[in-house]
């Protein structure tokens, strides 16, 4: 089901009404079974993965508390580990894993074929199998008791707002969260509704009128000149920036009617100076789980240099790895791991820092550093290393081609406008923001909001970008 449908616009209210009407001690079944015909509503079968995930995990955190010996819990969370890295690989990355061995073996002159498999990833899959790790990793840590309500454990890792895309919560709050007592407030609806229906207009009005171009240029770079495929290139900056700020957005509106706190997986991270503020600002849940559960414990920053730099890039190829099986993904990342380390040794070895105010060194950084992502990210969004060569080879050569082609309609508007969104965002989420208006102005920004998310949306509903990871 997704966000920017009709289905999900009606399905939204009759949840909310049914779970203030209910009593709390019951509110987690309605929540599991809305959950369920959630995700249910994409492929139906694909449920009974995450009740796998959901029975391991329960169980193991459960093994962990009670065992005795450190050796016996340390074996059952990997064992449980080894379980839900193994259930990604097998159907994220096992034709990924079988071409690269019989590429490799031809290499070493040895001929097999493989068998490929005919098989759909689940949707969210990974952002399942992370989340419910966390959960056995803290467990395993001592910094979390072990859930004993197979219920509330199911809905932490069902829970429809972010169960397919994130953010990636902790047990620590998202549990919580799913288990206090909520009363029918209005700031709850207030804040929920102003989430969802500015997260609606980022990603209907903003991703989906930008996506048309995007996919033309990416399709037939050959046919475009050098300023359409840099534009193009810009713009899916755009595009996916909107696309998944408005998931998230959406997301963390729905729980709020619910009086469910979700934590924030955004902040402007286009206006940042350098790829490590990127990273603060973008998929905040998904850095925060690498660097608490995969880079600390390599040793983080407290080795030496070269192992230091060792880890960065760990963290970074893995981060792209994880985002889909193909080395264009691998190379994503380790793009962003060379420029972060790199702008790293640039301040340390000329001791530069940086402010906060506003400045023209400020504003330079900002757009060298949107630039340098903007260009990393057609190795995210080409199907393939040929497309990547296409892509910069037209960007470079096509200067003599001198018809424009593509229709750029309202979509560089709209570019600005997020960008512009971002600046005035920059400290306040957009809910609060409001809250601080007027009622004239708050009416005003309504009004604009939904006349362009009705008069610009697509009669096509594009899936979320995220959906496929």
């Amino acid at each position: 089901m997704l966000f920017n449908s009709l289905h999900f616009l009606l399905f939204l209210p009759i949840v909310v009404l049914l779970y203030y009407t209910l009593p709390t001690k019951f509110r987690w079944v309605l929540i599991f079974f809305a959950s369920c015909y959630f995700y249910m509503a994409f492929v139906p079968k694909y449920i009974l993965i995450l009740f796998a995930i959901i029975i391991l995990d329960y169980s193991a955190g459960i093994l962990i508390e009670k065992i005795k010996g450190k050796k016996f819990k340390l074996l059952t969370l990997i064992l449980s580990l080894i379980c839900n890295v193994g259930l990604l690989a097998f159907f994220k990355y096992f034709n990924f894993i079988n071409i690269n061995l019989e590429w490799l073996a031809d290499i070493l002159g040895v001929h097999f074929k493989t068998q490929l498999l005919e098989i759909i990833l689940p949707i969210g899959l990974s952002f399942h199998t992370f989340q419910s790790m966390s959960y056995t990793i803290e467990v395993y840590r001592g910094n979390q008791k072990a859930e004993k309500h197979l219920g509330y454990f199911a809905n932490y890792v069902l829970f429809f707002p972010q169960m397919v895309a994130g953010p990636i919560e902790k047990y620590a709050t998202l549990g919580q969260e799913l288990k206090k007592k909520v009363e029918l407030v209005y700031e709850n609806f207030s804040s929920g509704f102003r989430l969802i229906l500015f997260g609606l207009f980022i990603k209907m009005a903003i991703a989906d009128n930008v996506a048309p171009i995007v996919n033309q240029v990416y399709e037939n770079p050959s046919s475009f000149n050098s300023l359409e495929i840099f534009i193009a290139i810009l713009l899916f900056s755009i595009q996916i920036y909107a696309d998944f700020y408005g998931y998230s957005t959406i997301a963390i509106g729905a729980a709020k009617l619910m009086g469910i706190n979700l934590i924030d997986n955004f902040k402007t991270p286009y206006l940042t100076r350098s790829v490590n503020e990127f990273w603060k600002g973008w998929h905040i849940s998904l850095t925060s789980w690498f660097r608490e559960y995969l880079f600390i414990p390599l040793g983080g920053s407290r080795v030496g240099y070269a192992r230091w730099i060792i880890n960065i890039m760990i963290i970074f190829l893995v981060s792209g790895l994880w985002h889909g099986a193909n080395w264009t993904f691998v190379i994503w990342g380790g793009l962003h791991g060379i420029v972060y380390l790199t702008e790293r040794g640039f301040n340390k070895l000329f001791k530069f820092k940086l402010n906060e105010n506003f400045s023209l060194l400020n504003l330079v950084l900002g757009i060298k550093n949107f630039l340098v992502v903007s260009f990393i990210w057609v190795f995210f969004r080409a199907e393939s290393f040929e497309k990547v060569k296409m892509i910069f080879q037209g960007l470079i050569h096509n200067t003599n081609i001198p018809e424009y082609k593509l229709h750029y309609n309202y979509s560089l508007m709209f570019a600005i406008t997020l960008i512009a969104t971002d600046v005035v965002l920059k400290k306040n989420r957009v809910d609060s923001y409001l809250e601080k208006k007027s009622t004239f102005v708050r009416w005003a920004i309504y009004s604009v909001l939904l006349f362009g998310l009705l008069a610009m949306s697509g009669i096509e509903n594009l899936p979320f970008i995220y959906f496929q990871f």
